[in-house]
């Protein structure tokens, strides 16, 4: 779906991505962690080409993003953390957006409406902004476009509405859809995305599906110095040691993706040798 190949781009004389390289497929829910201004932002505007590859290249299915052809538009949308909606009602606002997106569904937007308990007689500037996001992610998902970038989807939605938002998105995904979640809210997460990718100081340090992470370590409470002696990463809580450790039992455990990015970070070498490639 989307291949990048030895991307180069710097901003204001910083490098941002020197030599990145990864690929991200149909029928997944990725997501993308890092710190603030890794470049999580950066990599989405050069998948949908509002910036373009100071060397190196991106393909998005067979076009190049750069290019901004009408087909390659109607197949990505992006929704982007910071944004400005018109002083209009919702129906102008679609009768504006909708020709640039033929596979538009209004029967799915209206449904996501409702279950976002949207007040669709408000215009948008009335709306807070929570609503106008809950509309964007409305909109957008009702597009059916086969890419679909999410940047920070959660921030400014309640923990109902948050609720929500991961019931509709495990409606949507589909073996011809790619979906990429940029966030921080990792725990709004946990039971939706399917491939956790992090992205640390220009390069891809961990890229593993939800299942490989699960057959690989362990997440849980340490209950003797023997467990805490073979972990990878602890931290103290008001129950224990929280410790991520190597599965060498087998059984599956809830993955803590705060643990686990905070593991990948600090013991880089070790998860690599773990999961017995670089990651």
């Amino acid at each position: 779906m989307i291949d990048i190949k030895n991307l180069y781009f710097s901003y204001k004389g910083k490098n941002v991505f020197d030599d990145l390289s990864i690929r991200f497929e149909r029928g997944h829910i990725y997501g993308l962690l890092g710190e603030n201004g890794v470049g999580k932002s950066t990599l989405f505007y050069n998948i949908c080409g509002l910036l373009f590859p100071q060397r190196g290249h991106i393909r998005v299915k067979e076009y190049l993003p750069e290019e901004r052809l009408p087909a390659f538009l109607r197949e990505v949308a992006l929704i982007s953390e910071e944004f400005y909606l018109p002083d209009v009602s919702i129906q102008t606002y679609l009768k504006t957006q909708i020709p640039f997106y033929p596979e538009f569904n209004k029967g799915q937007f209206e449904k996501y409406l409702k279950e976002f308990q949207i007040p669709v007689n408000n215009t948008l500037q009335r709306m807070s902004y929570g609503q106008k996001k809950k509309v964007l992610i409305s909109f957008y998902l009702a597009c059916n476009t086969s890419l679909l970038l999410m940047d920070e989807p959660t921030n400014g939605l309640d923990i109902v509405s948050k609720g929500q938002f991961r019931k509709i998105m495990t409606e949507v995904i589909n073996e011809g859809r790619c979906i990429i979640i940029s966030t921080h809210q990792v725990k709004d997460l946990e039971m939706l995305i399917d491939r956790i990718t992090i992205l640390h100081s220009g390069e891809i340090l961990f890229n593993q599906k939800i299942e490989e992470i699960s057959e690989k370590l362990v997440f849980k409470y340490a209950s003797d110095r023997s467990e805490l002696a073979s972990a990878i990463y602890a931290e103290p809580s008001l129950r224990g040691n929280v410790v991520v450790a190597p599965n060498e039992e087998g059984v599956p455990s809830q993955i803590d993706m705060e643990m686990l990015y905070k593991t990948v970070l600090q013991h880089k070498k070790t998860i690599q040798s773990n999961f017995n490639k670089t990651v």
